[in-house]
């Protein structure tokens, strides 16, 4: 059975790998990914916020009496909030590369043109493989249209582009008005590879004591259809490979993935919730699927039910949605 599959230029023995995720700050963790069989180890993200924070406390101390600093320090999270300094991120990086023999994927998380890119760089001569941009906005400002916000993500990833050589992948959010298009923007502009989606963790409020509380909750399989309808309508239309990432529990959540178009599977839910070994499991199981139903490779199952391929496009299209509503009944 031949799982082998192409991502940002990698070939790599099966799509399977750790999405973005804390576990990568626990060196034996990496261990256990590995040894459980990612085929990459993808970093969680060093944060725009981080490095801007770092930058202006170093103005601070060289110039005490500037009255500026401290309100503008205040703007950014403390460091206690992040778990690895910009320093300690690109150690990491060299902590993991020394301990797997995978490739290693890292990941900025920013919205803005800036000396923050300095850190591409400094994250490809720390020794990784890869890089993911992790673009987490909300756009909030009335007066910004979705051409500019569209434009900057272009922006920023061109710079970066120019400032490695090593492949770069952009993590997406589905809110974008024309999102294939957006896409087709992306990969003409040099893009690797694309991650559908980032997941925005939603705040809530606490009506008593009128505040604006925030948690975190774990994925689940339903969250998966969104991408499967956008990897299904990209699959075949860019050159950039995809990956998908945010609802994959289980071996049919992978395999609808893959029959949809990704070309890698990030997980994160699951392995906190069971373990790195999960990751080998719904790799087994996605074997046993495929040998079950006749499939000998996984090259030959990918974008089969993408919209250029599939029996019945117009499903992930509005007349499916003219249908369901027409199918209801109590």
């Amino acid at each position: 059975m031949d799982l082998s599959t192409t991502y940002l230029g990698f070939r790599l023995p099966h799509p399977f790998m750790p999405g973005a995720s804390p576990m990568v700050d626990d060196l034996d963790m990496v261990r256990r990914l590995e040894d459980a069989g990612a085929a990459a180890i993808v970093m969680h993200s060093l944060f725009e916020e981080q490095i801007t924070g770092e930058q202006l406390a170093a103005l601070h101390h060289m110039d005490a009496h500037a009255e500026c600093f401290p309100e503008a320090l205040s703007f950014f999270p403390s460091p206690a909030a992040f778990r690895l300094g910009p320093d300690d991120y690109l150690e990491q990086i060299r902590r993991i590369k020394a301990a797997v023999r995978v490739p290693v994927i890292a990941s900025l998380n920013g919205v803005t043109e800036g000396g923050w890119l300095d850190y591409a760089r400094l994250m490809q001569q720390a020794g990784a493989d890869a890089l993911e941009l992790n673009v987490y906005y909300l756009a909030t400002d009335p007066e910004e249209s979705g051409a500019q916000v569209e434009e900057r993500t272009v922006a920023i990833l061109r710079d970066v582009k120019q400032a490695v050589r090593i492949p770069v992948a952009v993590k997406l959010s589905p809110f974008f008005s024309s999102l294939a298009h957006f896409a087709k923007r992306l990969d003409e502009a040099g893009v690797d590879g694309l991650v559908l989606f980032n997941r925005f963790y939603q705040p809530d409020i606490d009506v008593d004591a009128l505040e604006v509380t925030r948690s975190l909750r774990l994925s689940e399989s339903s969250e998966l259809l969104l991408r499967l309808r956008w990897l299904a309508i990209l699959s075949g239309r860019v050159r950039a490979e995809l990956a998908v990432t945010g609802g994959v529990h289980t071996a049919l959540d992978a395999i609808k993935a893959i029959m949809t178009g990704a070309h890698a599977v990030q997980m994160v839910s699951a392995l906190l919730e069971r373990g790195p070994d999960r990751l080998r499991v719904v790799r087994d199981e996605v074997v046993a699927w495929m040998d079950e139903h006749e499939y000998a490779s996984l090259d030959q199952m990918r974008g089969s039910m993408n919209l250029l391929r599939c029996p019945d496009p117009k499903a992930y299209e509005r007349a499916n949605y003219v249908d369901i509503l027409q199918s209801w009944h109590r």
